[in-house]
């Protein structure tokens, strides 16, 4: 039976793994050896090895008792040179899954917000893409509490600085040549500008975390635009049957205006008055869903969600349309952490390792729902802006629901709204405000 996103209740979760089995394991403190009580196979000597006769009752207790004397100075001399030995002793490796090690580890680097899925999901220069994870780096040494690795960030910018320097030529040579005068003032922006890599040094230095995470932001949006400007299409061919679909060749701007089904207000969570609508942007990525982005940009042009009602679930805000037939029957559409071209029709296993370049464990992530009729699709047109909780993750911080359906985008502003948003308000409009020049058409084909 189709999984379907839009019956009341019926949000479709893949179930919690079964609970990791755990051994305990005693490690030394130098070669994680485990610690274990040794045992002796030893047995009394034959009856003809004593003298000839048989083993008399005083001689079976001496011998006993010699034994449980042996094993534990053999079990002692082991401990201790598990632990002092220079030699690690080869020792089986435990059976994990890898479910466990994706879903359990604490270190599992998964982005928190749309912005930062966003930038990983650019196809741009390998140059800019080590620039980019330098910096993400700093990122998460800036949620270390207390003492901050501040040594460690600057490493980290001066690795960024020497490749941004020594790269230079190479990097700007890779951008069209219509936009190459741009990405040349862009560039030295990155390097000298406010915000840049040299005020980020400063701020590390100071070892202020509120200026380092502005001049980091600062950065990163540079970053991005320098990556967009390198990444003008696709960067790789769409199966030959999904020609004829619209397809979105890049980003995408859409700009939902939402209101009360009952005509009450929403309330700015950074103060102000009450606004009798909410204005939520999305920004849709057609470099790894183009299929997903250019049916969902198509619909939206047509003004398919004008006057579409909402319903909420517990983790999501899904159009409430799953009946309607407009649009096209699109294949689930998921690209892989680590590949270059989405996969059709199928999902990811997150218990064998496999994370999607765009995540749905983000808050205000989009995503298709589940088509009615087949595993194998999504909706036509229903959607849904996804609630992620870490409440309801695994330790590594992914949502169960991780992989399964087909993530086209993330809410850039006007995250505060979603958790407002309730059964009944309405999409009074959804507007295509920027990229429309990225989508392809099949006539245009």
């Amino acid at each position: 039976m189709a999984s379907q996103l839009g019956a009341p209740l019926s949000f479709p979760f893949v179930p919690a793994p079964a609970q990791a089995r755990r051994r305990l394991w005693l490690l030394s403190p130098n070669y994680r050896l485990p610690l274990f009580r040794a045992t002796a196979s030893l047995s009394p000597p034959n009856k003809e090895f004593v003298e000839g006769r048989d083993c008399c009752l005083p001689d079976k207790i001496l011998w006993g008792g010699l034994i449980n004397r042996l094993e534990s100075t053999i079990a002692a001399i082991l401990v201790v040179a598990q632990i002092t030995l220079p030699i690690p002793i080869p020792i089986p490796i435990p059976d994990v899954a890898p479910a466990e090690a994706v879903l359990y580890s604490p270190n599992t680097k998964v982005p928190r917000t749309g912005e930062f899925a966003l930038r990983k999901a650019i196809p741009a220069n390998p140059n800019m893409k080590a620039i980019q994870e330098s910096l993400e780096d700093i990122s998460y040494l800036l949620r270390i509490p207390q003492r901050k690795p501040y040594g460690s960030m600057q490493s980290d910018v001066n690795k960024a600085l020497k490749i941004a320097t020594e790269e230079k030529d190479a990097i700007l040579t890779s951008m069209p040549e219509e936009v190459r005068e741009k990405g040349s003032v862009l560039y030295a922006s990155l390097i000298d500008g406010k915000g840049g890599l040299q005020d980020l040094i400063k701020s590390i230095k100071e070892q202020d975390p509120d200026k380092v995470s502005i001049s980091l932001a600062s950065s990163l949006d540079t970053i991005a635009d320098l990556e967009l400007l390198q990444a003008p299409g696709l960067s790789f061919l769409l199966p030959q049957q999904y020609l004829n679909f619209p397809r979105l060749t890049g980003r995408a701007t859409v700009e939902f205006t939402i209101e009360r089904g009952d005509g009450s207000t929403f309330f700015p969570t950074a103060g102000g008055e009450p606004q009798s609508v909410a204005k939520i942007q999305v920004v849709i990525d057609g470099y790894s869903a183009p299929l997903t982005a250019g049916n969902f940009a198509k619909l939206v042009m047509d003004g398919a969600y004008d006057g579409v009602r909402l319903k909420c679930t517990s983790q999501a805000v899904l159009t409430d349309n799953e009946i309607e037939t407009y649009g096209n029957s699109v294949p689930i559409e998921v690209m892989p952490s680590g590949q270059f071209e989405p996969l059709y029709k199928t999902t990811l296993s997150v218990q064998d390792g496999e994370l999607p370049v765009l995540p749905l464990s983000v808050y205000g992530s989009v995503a298709m729902a589940h088509s009615l009729d087949s595993d194998e699709y999504s909706s036509n047109s229903q959607f849904f802006f996804y609630l992620y909780d870490k409440r309801n993750a695994g330790l590594g911080g992914l949502s169960f629901d991780e992989g399964q359906f087909s993530v086209f985008g993330y809410t850039t502003n006007g995250r505060e709204a979603l958790s407002q948003i309730k059964t009944g308000d309405i999409i009074r409009s959804a507007k295509l405000v920027q990229g429309l020049n990225r989508l392809v058409l099949p006539q245009e084909s």
